[in-house]
């Protein structure tokens, strides 16, 4: 039977176009990449060695071919020719390093991180998925999506109580703010990712349930 992380990925992964798939799968691949770092490192000294490894690593792909590495052959291949910079993605590794023995998580911290990673993330995203940058005022709802998400999903792995009821509460006045206008069909595979994280850290409704299922289908059908 499969669980209900495996359920969740597969309502997400269905959501998205087959053409995008592709691009769409490195992207994420890259971004567990950052989060991996972080979590496996125990010296931030390392942690920002590997870090700059990976900006300098994706910078280059903008004016070269990718090394031998399975992520970065990825992105080459399925998200720079839709548009997407090399030193756009490596931008997001501003994100993480604010959490290598920073400062304390504080809400500027918080909604620095999230706008970074998150909003940096999700715009690569839509680039996949459109071919190119949304409108403005879609661009801002696919910021508060993407910094809700980061938010929600950063809550899920803080040990700090404190610091994760901030996040949460962040994540909250952004998820109000992502879900304000009906979004556009290209761009709803990155709201049931939104919807997705709220539940994983919310609990509701329950990850890999009926309920988010349904929920994800009438977002799907209606943008709503």
């Amino acid at each position: 039977m499969m669980e209900a992380d495996q359920i969740d990925e597969a309502m997400i992964r269905s959501a998205v176009p087959p053409p995008a798939r592709a691009g769409w799968h490195a992207l994420r691949e890259l971004d567990a990449t950052f989060g991996g770092i972080l979590r496996n490192t125990r010296e931030p000294m390392i942690g920002q060695m590997r870090l700059t490894w990976w900006h300098e690593a994706l910078t280059a792909l903008d004016v070269a071919p990718p090394p031998a590495q399975p992520v970065l052959q990825g992105l080459a291949g399925y998200v720079l020719p839709r548009g997407v910079r090399g030193d756009a993605l490596a931008d997001m590794i501003d994100g993480w390093e604010l959490l290598l023995d920073g400062p304390a998580l504080e809400d500027a911290t918080l909604s620095r991180f999230a706008t970074i990673r998150g909003g940096g993330l999700f715009r690569a995203l839509a680039g996949v998925l459109v071919d190119g940058r949304p409108d403005d005022v879609v661009a801002s709802t696919l910021s508060a999506a993407g910094e809700c998400w980061a938010l929600d999903d950063l809550g899920t792995r803080l040990s700090d109580a404190t610091a994760a009821r901030r996040a949460a509460r962040l994540a909250d006045e952004r998820y109000e703010a992502a879900f304000d206008l009906r979004w556009p069909r290209a761009l709803r595979p990155l709201g049931v990712l939104t919807i997705v994280g709220r539940a994983h850290r919310t609990g509701d409704p329950a990850p890999g349930s009926p309920a988010l299922a349904l929920r994800l289908i009438r977002f799907r059908i209606t943008g709503k």
